[in-house]
């Protein structure tokens, strides 16, 4: 060991594991050092970088063995790029990472009693999977050591592409991106070179000035193709010019649109995003359901692997047609939509109106008369005086944020005693946290961890909780969380008008 501005050198270190948010970690005595890019059983010097009580962090400065376990990266843009860490990595050896994940957070977290993890359900496609990227346009790219050095690159400042990890201003210029099948590679290339020979502003982030913001591309397994561009400024010929090209060079665009975003940040939810040519959607096919996509709408950006998921849902729930079902955070209804043909009646609870919206809409189109969709506080609706209004529910199904669910919803939950909770997370820690609390009077049944994102270190798990029975007291109901209830109020739809 050797030492470099205070902070040690580590030689011919074995990468040993990988960890928390994907990391590669090794133990150097009795100190855990985490790194990236590199894989188990990879020889390493490592560079700390960052030092903690508990552990440190380290960048590889040198390779002396690579693993035999080591998969070839297939995108230049590898160790640059935020998206796909773990293509070094072959596939198999992802899934087995991932469900080692799973089930070390839900009994290290949770210190739950676990059944053996049924084996995790890969991606049929790992490659091309995605239905929807994000890109920003920058007029100060991210430039490499050896192109700093080189006065024509250093020139050629504009980019369109994706952000460098952990910096705000430098976007990185992508030629080609293995998430999104065509024609998202071409639209991308076309709508850069088109720009670049009009001379048109890239968007200064620091400036916060130019014309070409962003750009979104979004897909469906139908075949449709909605691209939606942002700008900064409201140049009228300007943008008409680069549409009509669009529209003109790719005629399968079936939903082209453009939003005027003037304010701080990239996002678009409450910005007017207006259509140009096309419709205002695209339409999703599951086992005959159809779901109009909208540009603000969420769906899960796998398409395939989300029907998997929503059958595995279907699976745990158990249902036998009578009973009532509430889908908590159930966004644009598509489980609650999913479930509705199998039980008595879907209740789904959402925080966001527009989602909500979305919801009714998606359930006039397939036909569907037995849910009904509610915005506003979760807990809320489950404890004042709704279920009698509207039902007790036999099953909950839960998918929350990373961030899980607050624990008055996981009280509320308990307290209106469903017999069963199907909980759906893509973050295994918090949904251990949860599951602690519901663990008195909830025991594990199930557990389904599923792989949403091949290549990156993220992953889907379902848990399938049974009630537990009190032989005292077969009523017993757990205790009340604190008590600061607001009356909830209901999320007509939308008038047909």
């Amino acid at each position: 060991m050797s030492r470099n501005r205070n902070k040690p050198l580590y030689e011919n270190i074995t990468i040993s594991d990988l960890g928390a948010e994907g990391k590669s970690l090794a133990k150097v005595g009795e100190k855990v050092v985490f790194t990236d890019h590199a894989v188990p059983g990879d020889v390493v010097d490592l560079q700390v970088t960052v030092c903690r009580r508990r552990y440190e962090e380290a960048r590889v400065v040198r390779y002396h063995r690579y693993s035999a376990v080591r998969a070839e990266p297939f995108c230049d843009h590898f160790g640059l790029c935020g998206g796909c860490k773990w293509q070094n990595l072959p596939y198999e050896k992802q899934l087995f990472y991932k469900q080692k994940q799973v089930e070390d957070q839900l009994r290290r977290i949770g210190k739950l009693e676990l059944p053996p993890l049924m084996p995790i359900l890969g991606s049929s496609d790992t490659l091309f999977y995605r239905n929807k990227l994000e890109f920003s346009f920058s007029n100060n790219r991210w430039l490499s050591r050896e192109e700093m050095e080189d006065p024509r690159a250093a020139s050629d400042r504009d980019a369109l592409g994706f952000h460098v990890p952990g910096m705000f201003d430098k976007v990185f210029r992508v030629e080609k991106c293995w998430l999104q099948p065509e024609p998202s590679n071409a639209i991308r290339n076309f709508i850069f070179h088109f720009a670049r020979e009009e001379g048109y502003a890239f968007y200064d982030i620091r400036g916060g000035e130019g014309f070409l913001r962003s750009l979104i591309i979004r897909n469906s397994t139908e075949g449709e193709v909605m691209v939606i561009l942002s700008f900064f400024r409201d140049q009228r010929e300007e943008r008409e010019r680069v549409l009509n090209a669009l529209r003109e060079r790719f005629p399968e665009i079936t939903s082209l649109m453009y939003v005027i975003n003037n304010k701080g940040n990239d996002t678009i939810t409450d910005r007017e995003v207006c259509l140009y040519s096309g419709k205002d959607h695209i339409t999703e096919n599951m086992e005959g359901l159809r779901f109009r996509i909208g540009p603000k709408s969420f769906f899960q950006t796998n398409s395939r692997q989300a029907l998997e998921l929503y059958r595995k849902v279907r699976e745990f729930s158990s249902l036998k047609g009578d009973e009532t079902v509430y889908d908590l955070y159930s966004g644009t209804g598509t489980i609650s939509l999913f479930l509705a043909r199998h039980c008595k009646k879907v209740i789904g609870l959402e925080y966001v109106k527009e989602a909500t919206e979305d919801a009714w809409s998606n359930a006039r189109f397939n036909g569907i008369n037995n849910a009904s969709f509610y915005t506003g506080d979760i807990k809320t609706f489950l404890k004042a005086g709704f279920p009698e209004q509207e039902g007790s529910p036999e099953v909950v199904i839960t998918d929350p944020p990373r961030s899980g669910m607050h624990e008055d919803v996981v009280m509320a939950i308990a307290g209106a005693l469903p017999a069963r909770i199907v909980y759906v997370s893509c973050n295994p820690a918090t949904q251990a946290r949860d599951m602690a609390l519901l663990d008195p009077y909830y025991r594990v049944e199930k557990i389904q961890p599923l792989d949403m994102f091949p290549h990156t270190h993220h992953v889907e798990n379902i848990a399938l909780l049974v009630r537990r029975v009190d032989p005292r007291d077969q009523r017993q109901e757990p205790p009340e969380a604190e008590n600061r209830l607001l009356h909830p109020f209901r999320s007509f739809p939308p008038s047909r008008h």
